[in-house]
């Protein structure tokens, strides 16, 4: 019995549990890619939740179609207007996002979707080149997505922040399903994110609970030329399968 016990502790330890933690089959380039983003002051920020397979002009017009608004960039106005925004409650729908870091340079790009009727509440991402030629040939685009939930105070700086809410794998499917149903994407995969994570904290000190996986869209190309069709599910391995499945029936208690 002892011998058996063993046998199956070296081979979940070594084996099996590792392959849940590090899975690049549809996009190797990936693999040894940090998942996290940081603040300026080289704080842990959100995690990477979401990718994108397609040229930059591909990613204008899928967000486009989905819905969403380019942000503006942070000036001086646009910083007025946003405050303005949130104080008289009013629509700002491309207002600037602060600046998040990856591999040392703030996102490329940054779009967002308004949840109310100010910028208080959005639903918004941060977008990096992180692959000029990813397995398809195309460049390949790592993202932290999350939802604004109100604006308040950094639990670490005292600067004032939008706070996210703690569900970052729904917002991540949510923004799926707004890319899958404008029928701009060809497949949709996973790949390792953060790691499964219960009480994450990102840079503003707000809590995040995950699944720890990045969901990949690839993009068709020429924004899908005007025809609408569901995209592919490519699917996890067994072992992530089985993961994700327990994390599931777990969720229920965080």
């Amino acid at each position: 019995m002892a011998a058996l016990f063993a046998f199956a502790w070296v081979g979940s330890a070594y084996a099996l549990l590792p392959l849940a933690w590090r899975h690049y089959e549809y996009q190797r380039g990936l693999d040894g890619h940090a998942m996290v983003t940081r603040t300026s002051q080289g704080i842990p920020g959100d995690p990477i939740n979401f990718g994108l397979v397609g040229s930059e002009a591909d990613i204008a017009c899928a967000f486009e179609a989905a819905g969403w608004s380019p942000a503006d960039p942070v000036t001086l106005a646009t910083s007025l207007r946003i405050v303005g925004s949130v104080v008289l409650k009013r629509p700002y729908p491309d207002a600037p996002v602060s600046a998040l870091f990856y591999a040392g340079r703030r996102e490329d790009l940054a779009f967002q979707k308004p949840a109310g009727n100010s910028a208080d509440t959005r639903h918004h991402i941060r977008l990096w080149k992180v692959l000029e030629d990813g397995d398809e040939h195309r460049p390949v685009w790592l993202g932290s997505d999350s939802f604004d939930r109100g604006v308040g105070v950094s639990h670490y700086t005292l600067q004032i922040t939008h706070h996210i809410d703690a569900d970052i794998d729904a917002e991540r499917d949510a923004l799926g399903a707004d890319l899958s149903e404008a029928g701009v994407v060809d497949d949709i995969y996973f790949v390792t994110g953060v790691g499964v994570t219960i009480n994450g904290r990102n840079g503003g000190g707000d809590r995040y609970f995950t699944d720890g996986e990045a969901l990949m869209a690839r993009l068709s190309a020429d924004c899908g030329s005007g025809a609408k069709k569901a995209p592919t599910i490519l699917p996890d391995p067994p072992v992530v399968a089985g993961k994700n499945a327990v994390w599931r029936a777990l969720c229920k208690w965080f």
